[in-house]
């Protein structure tokens, strides 16, 4: 089956922009996988749609996700982003962030999101955020064990 990849990435896009979980699990296999670079994994349909309504919509407000260059070979798609929010989290109330990321799609033999990943660039959304240097500091090491820690990194890690 073919993807159609531009229009996976507008539902996907515009469920999260309005806080629909229902619809934002339903792009995915019934044990897809939405592995966020802050929050982790999220395994499953009511997982996915759980992790949208009370993580993203219960620390931030006003998304907005444009998705760039996409490209898709029917299997596996790509596209960079411009993700925005503004943050209701109490220690930062009201800032407007913007980050920039790669989205890293898998798809199913029947067009489904098996699973979802991405990169991105964490320390500007946390400065813009106000985060503490000591706590971007802890959060930067613990990005850089996961990559270092996943198999493909293996040849990566000693010269």
């Amino acid at each position: 089956m073919m993807v159609d990849f531009r229009s996976v990435l507008e539902r996907f896009c515009a469920a999260v922009a309005s806080n629909d979980g229902p619809g934002l699990a339903a792009l995915f296999a019934e044990d897809g996988v939405y592995n966020d670079y802050l929050y982790g994994p999220f395994q499953g349909r009511d997982a996915i749609g759980q992790m949208l309504n009370n993580h993203f919509w219960g620390d931030a407000e006003a998304f907005r996700w444009q998705m760039i260059d996409p490209v898709c070979d029917g299997r596996v798609g790509y596209a960079r982003y411009l993700f925005s929010f503004t943050s209701t989290m109490p220690a930062y109330p009201g800032r407007r962030v913007v980050l920039e990321g790669t989205s890293i799609f898998h798809f199913d033999a029947d067009g489904m999101i098996e699973s979802y990943r991405e990169t991105a660039h964490g320390a500007p959304a946390m400065s813009q955020l106000g985060v503490e240097p000591e706590r971007m500091a802890r959060r930067s090491r613990r990005w850089a064990d996961e990559l270092l820690a996943r198999d493909e990194a293996a040849p990566h890690r000693h010269t």
